[in-house]
């Protein structure tokens, strides 16, 4: 079940907003996709992130993959969490499994994303 209050990009990454801020982690179709996750290399506070750029690694026990924001800002908050437990992204991708937030620069950047049912179309047709 895709959660229909967040946005998404088609490289399976979700958007929460809450406020100036947004929280990113990658979708419930890219952990399964990856398989169980054993590691994620995430950038650190303070680092300027850009849209549709790579910001970090996840590996699994398949690949190794690319994580690409879906908005511009500064890195405000990252899961420590996932470097003792990756696996909390395969668990809960949508909760305990977020991965960083970020001060986003331009929150019309948010049109650029899909809503649920977009993204549902997306990994529909594969």
């Amino acid at each position: 079940m895709t959660p229909k209050e967040l946005r998404y990009s088609k490289e399976h990454e979700w958007v929460k907003v809450e406020g100036n801020e947004a929280v990113i982690g990658i979708t419930d179709h890219a952990q399964d996709q990856l398989g169980d996750v054993v590691y994620v290399e995430l950038p650190s506070v303070g680092q300027q992130v850009e849209q549709f750029k790579t910001f970090g690694v996840v590996e699994s026990v398949k690949a190794a993959s690319d994580l690409y924001s879906p908005l511009s800002g500064e890195v405000v908050a990252v899961n420590e969490a996932l470097s003792k437990s990756p696996e909390k992204v395969n668990e809960e991708p949508y909760g305990t499994g977020w991965m960083i937030k970020v001060r986003m620069k331009d929150s019309a950047e948010l049109g650029s994303l899909m809503d649920a049912e977009g993204y549902d179309r997306v990994v529909a047709e594969g």
